[in-house]
């Protein structure tokens, strides 16, 4: 048996790097799973990739009306929804002399208001199973200070999973938080490459985290085996957070 036998999952920026990692596992462990992302092209690859068990559904994390589309064909597809991973996110490199108020707004849309928007979207579907876990990813920038924009909304991120945990418990939906560290994804490559790899010479564990390693612990709230967490935060750093 798998840990998510029977039960389905929405996971936004699911098309790559940790999204991508995150449903490869779920599949493996019996779920059912709708890849949700703007990235058409590896989306539906992804998701022909692994099978019948899985679907592609294109999102605008930061539109309303998108979200209801997909929460939709989930239904339709798979059934009411039992986990919820709001992964989707993007960063700047600019300091806040450098970063104009669009872009300020833009972090905010993609990375706060949209766990907003899916949170809120996601509820009547899990009400009607009676077991619904969300798992909102931060960053351990929202535990401790980094680049503006990225760290306000990773901060917020770990406020709204705290508030909606008290808000949803009533219906049997739990909400936590997951702050990884430094993961070897597309989001660090490109003109940050050298400056990562410099900065995971002073990691604990000097190196940085492949994305299989935050899956295994997004599948562990996403499962029963955390029944009794809720809106608490999950630190996945190598040690980053404890100097």
């Amino acid at each position: 048996m798998g840990k998510l036998d029977g039960k389905v999952a929405i996971i936004t920026g699911g098309a790559r790097g940790m999204g991508a990692a995150h449903a490869r596992l779920f599949i493996q462990e019996g779920a059912k799973v709708v890849i949700a992302d703007i990235l058409q092209d590896e989306g539906q690859a992804l998701a022909e990739e692994l099978g019948d068990n899985a679907a592609f559904a294109g999102l605008d994390v930061t539109d309303a009306e998108n979200w209801s589309t997909v929460i939709e064909l989930t239904e339709n597809t798979f059934g009411p929804i039992n986990i919820l991973v709001n992964n989707a996110g993007i960063t700047m490199a600019k300091s806040i002399e450098e970063m104009t108020e669009e872009e300020y707004r833009r972090i905010v849309d993609i990375n706060q208001v949209s766990v907003f928007l899916g949170m809120k979207a996601v509820v009547p579907s899990m009400k009607k199973t009676d077991n619904g876990s969300i798992v909102n990813i931060s960053s351990i920038n929202g535990l401790v200070g980094g680049a503006i924009g990225y760290t306000d909304t990773k901060f917020a991120v770990r406020g709204m999973t705290k508030a909606a945990a008290l808000n949803l418990s009533h219906y049997g939906i739990r909400v936590n938080s997951v702050h990884p560290g430094v993961i070897d994804t597309p989001m660090i490559h490109g003109d940050a490459k050298a400056q990562i790899e410099e900065f995971a010479k002073h990691i604990p564990a000097r190196r940085i985290a492949q994305p299989e390693e935050i899956s295994n612990l997004v599948l562990y709230l996403a499962s029963d085996d955390s029944s009794y967490s809720t809106g608490s935060e999950f630190v996945v750093d190598g040690g980053i957070t404890a100097q």
